[in-house]
This record gives structure tokens, sequence and C-alpha cells, in this order.
């Protein structure tokens, strides 16, 4: 919006560097430029300011397809003024004097004449391909078919404009037509999903398998170890038990070898002194036969009381000792 400050029988306009102003006095432009400045009589002068940047449109409209379904087509549309003194005499730029503020709404006409004629251009399109097609692969052809039909269009040229960019956003069907195609994306993806978690339970499952399997074979090779250990250790303890019969029959073998020459030895001890004590026996007796008898019997009394206990008080009778005079009486 251009800046007019306002004097007495005069005016002066500034206006910015992205709007065309162009003064008219008596039906003939006396002056135009973008990013201008000027004084002007308000009692005289018809002014118009006129946009030159670029503009961005966005349009949501709905269309029906070949196969008679509902869409709703989402773009963007940018657009400027290529011509401003053509613009200006199609579309009422006008502004006022006092304030700067256009008097109509200049932008909504020319918003209006592109979303008709892109419109137009997208239904012409969309009423040819069916719905399928317009959802998967409709976003291109629109944007060609809309860039196409505006470039050429005639109407547009006349009145200055020109459109350099289309950007189509989405092409979109009814929801519950929507929701009826994602149903079997939905349910192949779900699928999906499922036979993944299967996959993963039976990978699961294969896995305890090996794990238990590999446990039973950990075990079956433990109790087989075991039974060789027991093996081994009966084979050990029977060799030990041969061992020591072996070592007890050699050891008893040995004391009976022993035993043997011990007792030889006692026999042959024996025996020598008994032949001893016989030959001291037969000197004894070959000695005292040459004794008379009252000596030996003595020396037997005298070997006796040698060897008897003691004797504290001794009562001999008359019937002790008239046997023993009689002997003495009769020796002498």
């Amino acid at each position: 919006m251009a800046d007019i400050t306002r004097y007495p029988f005069v005016r002066h306009l500034r206006s910015t560097a992205t709007a065309h102003v162009l003064r008219v006095r008596n039906g003939r432009v006396v002056q135009g430029a973008t990013g201008s400045s000027f004084w002007f009589r308000p009692l005289s002068a018809v002014l118009s300011e006129v946009p030159v940047d670029d503009r961005e449109l966005p349009l949501l409209f709905h269309a029906r397809t070949a196969d008679f379904q509902d869409v709703t087509v989402q773009m963007t549309l940018t657009y400027r003024v290529t011509d401003p003194g053509l613009a200006a005499g199609r579309v009422d730029f006008s502004i006022d004097p006092d304030t700067g503020r256009w008097r109509g709404t200049p932008l909504d006409q020319v918003g209006g004449l592109l979303t008709e004629s892109a419109q137009q251009h997208a239904l012409d399109l969309l009423t040819t391909i069916d719905l399928g097609t317009a959802l998967t692969r409709g976003v291109a052809p629109i944007r060609e078919a809309v860039e196409g039909g505006l470039a050429a269009d005639t109407r547009l040229r006349e009145t200055g404009l020109a459109v350099i960019g289309v950007r189509v956003v989405a092409v979109r069907p009814e929801a519950d037509v929507e929701r009826a195609l994602q149903t079997p994306t939905r349910e192949r993806v779900q699928q999906e999903a499922d036979r993944a978690t299967y996959e993963r339970r039976a990978l699961a499952v294969e896995r305890e398998r090996a794990i238990s399997e590999n446990e039973l074979a950990n075990q079956i090779e433990l109790a087989r170890r075991e039974e060789e250990l027991v093996g081994q250790r009966g084979v050990n303890a029977r060799r030990e038990a041969e061992s020591a019969a072996a070592a007890a029959e050699v050891a008893s073998e040995a004391q009976a070898a022993r035993d043997r020459r011990a007792a030889q030895v006692r026999a042959d001890a024996e025996r020598l002194a008994g032949a001893a004590r016989g030959e001291a026996t037969a000197a004894l007796l070959a000695a005292h036969a040459e004794v008379p008898a009252e000596l030996l019997l003595a020396i037997a009394a005298r070997e006796l009381a040698a060897n008897l206990p003691k004797i504290d008080s001794l009562v001999l009778t008359p019937d002790l000792l008239a046997p023993v005079l009689a002997k003495l009486g009769g020796a002498r």
C-alpha cells in the first residue's frame, strides 16, 4: 500500500519497491513507474497501484474422475503481474488519493480468474482418468496440464498476468473411499507384520529346540562319561583289590617263610639245648654214680632246703624221725 501524505491542495505519494503506480489525468497516463514518488493534485489525478512481486495463490477444489469418484485437489499457484499498465486497464487497481488503499478488491479478482482457469484444466484431465490413476500417478499430469493450460491462456496474457509455478500438493478422495482404498494396504502390512511375528516365534521355537537338543546332548555326553568313569573306577578298584591280594599273598608267604625259619631256628636251639642238658645230666649222673647214697640224700636235702619256702616252726614226730634214725644207725 502506497504512503500518501496530505498537504493543502496537493498530496505526496510514495510507493514500495514491488508496486507499480500509474497516474492518469484526463484519460492519459502521465506517470507510471515501480517504486516511484511524486506530487499530485487529488482533484485531477487518478491513481492505480499494481503489485509486481511474486504472489502465492492456494487452491482447494473438488473434481470428479472418470469412474465418478469425487476427489479433492490441493495446489498452489505462483504468479505475478508482467504488464502493470495492461493489468490496470483490465482489473480495477485504483487507490484512494487520500488513504492510498484500493477502492476495490483487485487481488480477489485476479485470484478468481486464476482459480477458475486452473480448475478448468485440472477438471478436463481428471474426467479422463480413473480414481486409482489419479491417486497414484495424477499429481504430475495435473501439474503439467495446469501449467500448459495457464501458459496458453490468452485471457491471462491480455490481463498482463503470468503463472510462473504450479505445485500440486495432494489429490485425495473422500474419507470413506480413502479408508476403503487403504484397507488392502493395511491388511497387507498387517499380514506382513503377522508373518514377521510368526517367523520370529518360529525362530524362537527353533532356537529353544536347538538349545534343548544341545542340553540333552550335553546330558547324554555327561552320562556316557559318567558311565565310563564308573567303569574305570571299577577297573581301578579291581586292580587295586588284585594288587592288594597279591601283596597280601606275598606278605603271607614272606611271613610264613619267616615263621618257618623262626620255628626251625627255635627247634634247632631247643635240640641243641636238649642235647646239652642231656649231656650235662648224663655227666651229672655219671658223677653221682660213684657217690654214696647217704651223701646223695644229704645233697638232695640241701637242695630241697634251699628251694623250700621259709619255715617259722617245724614239728618232728616219732613217726617221721624213726625211719631216718633207723637208716642212719644201719649205715653206721
